[in-house]
């Protein structure tokens, strides 16, 4: 099963404490989003399951087994991985971009070919924009490019980092909503990581709200609206305004 787990996950930097004993199990086949204020340790934890941190104290499960730095490229291969604009090589065309690991693998060019036009027309990607590079794209076919990437390999896993951060408001709820979609339609073990609670809410299954690098709470969006354990749950989540509020 493609799940994760922390256990006891500390994680220092200098004197600062990124994450204070963190204990978290991610579902499988569900998608996760963390939540919480600047420097509560969402991205931390999101680095902690890709391997590119490691826990000064404690462990990290994927699929059962730890974590380790021998193994380590062969887990992450069943991992994909998205941060803002997609984090895309701007030297590279996009369909050099999305293929990128798959050639290293010794893929075929008609397989690659072929899962690319499959993953354009999932993702709503036009075709013609393969041979473009990153520089002549939107913001959001950045970041569509970026899913494209990270799904090549058909991983069961997929781990967003603010993935939408950077778009417009138009932008952004459209690829809201054709990500929804595309999470119920994969399937996969999902965990992203968002600012915006209300992103969250209408993306993922479970919240997992953090403060000061542990877990303060966690579960649906209802269930921390109806029974937040203390009054920060309830100041966090209803922090935003609405635009009549701000009119």
């Amino acid at each position: 099963m493609a799940n994760f787990s922390l256990h006891g996950v500390t994680r220092r930097y200098g004197q600062a404490v990124a994450l204070d004993g963190v204990d978290l199990e991610i579902a499988p086949g569900r998608t996760t989003a963390l939540i919480g204020p600047s420097g509560a340790g969402k991205s931390s934890v999101l680095r902690m399951l890709v391997g590119l941190e490691w826990p000064d104290r404690g462990e990290v499960r994927f699929g059962g087994e730890p974590l380790r730095r021998d193994t380590l490229l062969a887990q992450r291969r069943r991992i994909g991985y998205v941060i803002q604009e997609g984090g895309l090589f701007p030297h590279l065309s996009v369909r050099d971009n999305a293929a990128l690991l798959a050639r290293t693998l010794g893929w075929e060019r008609t397989r690659i070919d072929a899962r690319l036009s499959e993953l354009a027309r999932l993702c709503q990607l036009p075709g013609e924009l393969l041979v473009r590079f990153p520089a002549e794209l939107s913001g959001g076919q950045r970041q569509r490019v970026g899913l494209i990437r990270a799904l090549m390999l058909d991983p069961p896993v997929l781990l967003l980092d603010e993935p939408l951060g950077a778009l417009d408001p138009i932008v952004r709820h459209e690829l809201q909503t054709q990500m929804r979609t595309l999470f119920a339609h994969l399937r996969k073990t999902v965990v992203l990581v968002t600012h915006d609670v209300a992103e969250a809410a209408y993306l993922a299954d479970t919240l997992v709200l953090m403060r000061a690098g542990r877990v303060l709470q966690q579960g649906t969006a209802r269930a921390l609206l109806a029974h937040p354990v203390d009054d920060f749950v309830t100041r966090f989540l209803t922090a935003q305004r609405s635009l009549d509020d701000a009119a």
